[in-house]
């Protein structure tokens, strides 16, 4: 719903700033988001998103359950990748589903990708329901990130394997400082010709704010995960996060 967005603005202070990166923030920019995406990342989003795939090691059969679903992208990929694999894409976003529903209706494997309204802080299916748990460019937005790594561990099945795909702001090496010019210079600007100046500052602002990849791997393995790993992907400009959830329950 757009209009009460609309009627923020004009009377809002700092605590407006509390919306930035919620549901409504995206239904605001749903209709753009996959241009914009695909502008600001220079096209290597697809493929930043097929290795998070390749990551999964899925086999016949496999329930994945893709969080912070958007518009459908990666639960696409994910079902293209297995042709007897099924996908559930959750997100908090009517709009963004909205345009993955549409995108939906164009693949052949429509029947096998279900897409609802969801919470990755409070995950609505019981427990050890999926064989694999991902979230591509979502973590980030989430208020509570160890309760929702929390939901994600309860969710998956013993062994089961997570693997979460975010934006990070590269802090050394020779073309770090360039990273971080297309970061807070290049995303916000293109953002605001293509869809809002407000988001795209919130979406430089967040990436920045973002902890270290160590940092948050460590995150991961708290919540109980093994096999953790927190693998760079063009120059550190995004991170692929990996884990496993242990066989055998843990005391």
């Amino acid at each position: 719903m757009n209009a009460p967005r609309q009627a923020a603005p004009p009377a809002a202070p700092e605590s407006s700033d509390a919306r930035l990166g919620s549901g409504a923030m995206f239904d605001a920019i749903s209709n753009r988001y996959d241009l914009v995406n695909r502008i600001v990342s220079l096209g290597l989003d697809q493929g930043w998103r097929k290795k998070t795939v390749a990551s999964l090691a899925l086999q016949a059969g496999d329930h994945v359950l893709d969080l912070a679903t958007g518009t459908a992208d990666l639960a696409i990929a994910i079902a293209e990748s297995n042709l007897e694999v099924t996908v559930e894409g959750s997100d908090p976003s009517e709009g963004m589903l909205c345009v993955g529903k549409t995108k939906l209706a164009q693949h052949a494997i429509a029947h096998r990708v279900t897409l609802v309204t969801g919470d990755a802080m409070a995950i609505d299916r019981d427990d050890a329901s999926f064989d694999a748990v991902t979230m591509s460019f979502g973590i980030r937005n989430v208020p509570d990130r160890p309760r929702a790594l929390a939901e994600i561990f309860r969710v998956l099945r013993p062994g089961g394997r997570l693997a979460i795909l975010e934006l990070s702001e590269p802090r050394r090496g020779p073309l770090a400082g360039l990273a971080r010019l297309h970061v807070h210079t290049i995303v916000p600007t293109v953002g605001s010709w293509l869809s809002g100046a407000r988001e795209y500052r919130y979406l430089e602002k967040s990436i920045a704010a973002f902890p270290p990849a160590d940092t948050f791997a460590d995150l991961v393995r708290a919540a109980g995960f093994v096999d953790v790993e927190a693998r760079a992907l063009t120059l550190g400009v995004v991170h692929l996060y990996v884990g496993r959830k242990p066989r055998a329950a843990q005391a």
